[in-house]
């Protein structure tokens, strides 16, 4: 898959379960980033504080190569969380058996882009 046109940060290898973090990503998907950054600081999931994050990278990389865009024009434009490796642990239990504990990984990318009417 590839990423549209826009201005892209990523942040990878992030121990979350992809599944815990994608319902936090579809609520900020297509906002704008001022809203997006709100709606993220008063959700209590970890997931929040991740893609919070890579958001915030985003934002500040669109800002930096364009001079004269603004915070208020910019909008999430897609957002993907994709699966990474799995970390296997052992987890012990009774009579001498064993388990194996796997600790998801997510990547997670971030794109902004101007809003078109601006």
């Amino acid at each position: 898959m590839t990423v549209k046109k826009g201005y892209v940060a990523t942040t990878k290898f992030l121990i979350a379960s992809p599944t815990k973090v994608r319902p936090v990503a579809h609520v900020i998907n297509q906002k704008p980033c001022s809203e997006a950054m709100a709606i993220l600081e008063n959700m209590p999931q970890k997931g929040a504080e991740l893609v919070r994050g890579t958001l915030k990278s985003a934002m500040a990389n669109a800002l930096n190569a364009n001079n004269k865009l603004d915070e208020d024009m910019l909008f999430v434009k897609e957002i993907r969380i994709d699966e990474g490796p799995r970390l296997k642990r052992v987890w012990f239990r009774g009579r001498g058996r064993a388990d194996q504990l796997l600790k998801r990984m997510c990547h997670i990318t971030v794109v902004v882009d101007e809003k078109a009417g601006e």
